[in-house]
């Protein structure tokens, strides 16, 4: 089968598409023809070797996200049959068999679940990992209950505009940031009750403005750096902030102060062990029903790349200009 290798860190440059071995089922998991991938920021770091501790060993076949058809079932598996079109973020990091950047993918049954029916294989790829994440950090580590207000950062970023479907689902009032126009535009599309945008007000404005001075019940920062200081600042006092990106050194001052809750979210950590993977699939199957209720659905960056383009699709997520998720289609 052809896939798209990596033989060492480096930039887009690195992949190189080779002729390897469709992989044989073993127990426990299902062979998948892959129709679709997306690009997250964590595939460019495994790329890059910014993260090379979760890094897949050389020759390696990148990507997590992954939407197709089942076409071989091992030993063990009964959620799935031949024929059956799934998704799942199941691959392309330390302790999986592949990655998502080829013609065929073997996958732990336990990261899957069956593809929402009203969603292309191009949208089913660019759910798992961003929504994922969006699930554990508001619900399985902030409870958000009904009622609560919520400050999530990036209205459209990979997961800022999950995170903002999946908290009106849940009856919060949201509240998001943005840079641009065509950025707060969409956060109001995907339901957002108020835009903000951060470069025309201040924390200390928009706080004062929208919660008389009070803050945000929860605040869900997805960009990191910075960022995080000024989520700090936007919480309530005994509020709860909600981090996945925080590699990097803060003044936990305002936390003191506020008696803040933070919680960092890493969802590669439910991959990389294999005895807490099946956590994915409920929750997998739990956005699936969300999407056919028609409460969430994925924004998809007008770019769509073929697998041959992987190289370009790396590099548009990498230049901060991508609106949604990044998306490749397999026409091999």
């Amino acid at each position: 089968m052809k896939a798209q290798v990596i033989h060492h860190f480096g930039d887009p440059s690195v992949f190189q598409i080779r002729d390897i071995p469709v992989p044989e089922v073993i127990p426990g998991h299902v062979l998948i023809h892959v129709k679709a991938t997306s690009v997250n920021p964590i595939d460019t770091k495994v790329r890059s070797g910014a993260v090379q501790t979760v890094a897949p060993e050389f020759p390696a076949v990148l990507h997590g996200d992954v939407a197709g058809v089942v076409c071989a079932v091992g030993e063990g598996v009964t959620k799935f049959k031949v024929g059956d079109e799934v998704y799942g973020c199941a691959g392309g990091f330390r302790s999986t068999p592949g990655g998502a950047l080829a013609e065929y993918m073997l996958a732990d049954a336990n990261l899957l679940a069956h593809k929402p029916k009203n969603l292309t294989m191009e949208e089913a790829s660019a759910l798992p990992l961003v929504a994922i994440t969006a699930w554990e950090a508001l619900f399985t580590r902030g409870k958000l209950a009904p009622g609560q207000n919520i400050l999530i950062h990036a209205a459209a970023g990979g997961v800022g505009h999950v995170a903002i479907q999946l908290a009106k689902w849940a009856g919060a009032k949201v509240y998001t940031t943005a840079s641009t126009k065509e950025k707060l535009e969409i956060g109001s599309r995907l339901g957002a009750d108020v835009a903000i945008n951060y470069r025309e007000e201040s924390v200390r404005d928009y706080v004062q403005k929208y919660t008389n001075g009070k803050g945000f019940d929860m605040v869900f920062d997805t960009v990191g750096g910075a960022n995080l200081d000024r989520s700090f600042e936007a919480a309530a006092p005994l509020g709860t902030v909600l981090a996945i990106a925080a590699r990097s050194t803060h003044d936990l001052t305002p936390l003191h102060s506020k008696g803040l809750t933070l919680h960092v979210v890493f969802m590669l950590l439910k991959i990389l062990d294999k005895e807490l993977r099946k956590e994915y699939r409920d929750i997998l199957e739990k956005l699936a029903n969300i999407v056919e209720e028609g409460k969430l659905r994925p924004v998809l960056d007008p770019n769509i790349f073929t697998f041959d383009e992987a190289s370009k699709a790396h590099e548009l997520l990498e230049s901060g200009k991508a609106i949604g998720k990044v998306v490749l289609v397999n026409q091999w």
